[in-house]
């Protein structure tokens, strides 16, 4: 080997950095096992190292440029290997993007779904882009790629898009249901698909990497299914604008209806006076509206009985609002002149005689008073015996 030769071996394992055409990788395995003391490893911006030693995390460095001795770098103590007289550490360096992997393609068939909202059986397609994150870089190395990784971005995130397009499937569905929207229809929100497939994206915290943000994605179908859809829409959107139509017609009637009460209402309390003469004038109307649509059978007598039976409804219609009056006893009558006698024998009250008219019995006869003193006069007596008053008056 050549003095040249020396010196590019001996320049290439002091400097330690991911090579320019490869800084695009999410995970960069740095060939060489064995570097000196004194090295020195460049760390960019958006990425961590990890030094493993007998498959076990020894340390992780940030970015920055590290000069790679003990002094510096405590835990290096472990990876010294004692049989090059401590001049060689023995680890194999892992270089791990930090920053969001912007950019990534996903796509294809969802699989079979049943459309929420028509009850087609459908199979959505979708296309887009998202971008993923390393949140733990070693759980990332030990737990999903290994410490045998090395290849491109596809090869390491085909699981990680699996996952997501499983995720996509269920999201889909429930948001149609939440939103009362046809998977047709849902190609309209975006935003909230965006949305609800990052919350709703596989966990994948274990592997130590989770999926950032969407970009622009496509929902489309087969022309097949989309036309299914298309009629099914259509039918279901007939069928909503029939229950409108009929929901407002009721609302405009019962609107009417109250209005009516309303007025009726009015009409009675400032009018009318109390509902038995709003009852007669209402059906007097109708009984002239009546005659005038359809004519009356008689002439002029037809038209007075029609308005007549139309005034003895109304009575009828009022009396059935009116509080019933309780009932009074019966007044006795008398008879000018008269008074009356109380049966001894039967008991029955009738004006006065000798007789009584229900059972023949003897009525006792009413007692005279002089109206000139008071003086009590016998039945038979002409004048008072104390005053000499006639007693034709005295009753």
């Amino acid at each position: 080997m050549g003095v040249f030769d020396f010196v590019k071996q001996g320049v290439r394992e002091m400097m330690i950095a991911r090579p320019d055409q490869l800084k695009h990788l999410i995970v960069f395995k740095h060939p060489d096992q064995n570097f000196p003391f004194w090295s020195q490893l460049t760390v960019d911006s958006d990425e961590c190292a990890v030094f493993f030693k007998d498959g076990k995390v020894v340390g992780v460095l940030p970015p920055g440029r590290h000069t790679m001795s003990t002094q510096n770098i405590p835990f290096l103590n472990n990876l010294v290997n004692k049989f090059t007289g401590g001049d060689v550490f023995i680890s194999e360096i892992f270089f791990v993007k930090t920053s969001p992997l912007r950019g990534v393609p996903f796509g294809g068939p969802i699989g079979d779904m049943i459309d929420p909202l028509t009850g087609e059986q459908v199979i959505p397609r979708i296309f887009g882009e998202f971008s993923v994150v390393v949140t733990d870089p070693v759980r990332f190395i030990v737990g999903y790629t290994g410490q045998a990784a090395q290849g491109d971005n596809d090869e390491i995130l085909n699981w990680v898009k699996g996952l997501f397009m499983n995720g996509v499937k269920t999201t889909l569905g429930e948001l149609c249901e939440i939103e009362q929207k046809s998977v047709l229809q849902a190609v309209s929100l975006t935003q909230k698909l965006s949305t609800a497939f990052i919350a709703n994206a596989p966990d994948l915290n274990d592997i130590g990497i989770r999926i950032l943000q969407m970009g622009q994605f496509n929902l489309n179908f087969s022309e097949d299914d989309r036309q299914r859809l298309v009629a099914a829409n259509a039918e279901i959107a007939k069928a909503n604008r029939g229950v409108k139509v009929a929901e407002a017609q009721a609302k405009a009637k019962q609107f009417e209806l109250d209005q009516k009460y309303k007025q009726d209402e009015r009409y009675v309390q400032n009018l009318a006076g109390n509902f038995q003469n709003y009852a007669a004038g209402s059906a007097m109307i109708g009984a002239g509206q009546g005659m005038a649509t359809h004519g009356v059978e008689g002439g002029v007598a037809g038209a007075g009985i029609q308005m007549a039976m139309g005034v003895n409804m109304a009575n009828q219609m009022a009396g059935s609002f009116q509080q019933p009056q309780p009932a009074q006893a019966p007044q006795p009558s008398f008879t000018p002149g008269g008074s009356i006698v109380t049966c001894a024998k039967c008991g029955t009250r009738q004006p006065g005689g000798k007789f009584c008219a229900e059972c023949g019995g003897v009525l006792a006869q009413a007692k005279k008073f002089c109206t000139g003193c008071g003086q009590e006069t016998g039945a038979s007596a002409k004048f008072c015996a104390n005053c000499g008053t006639s007693t034709a008056q005295a009753g």
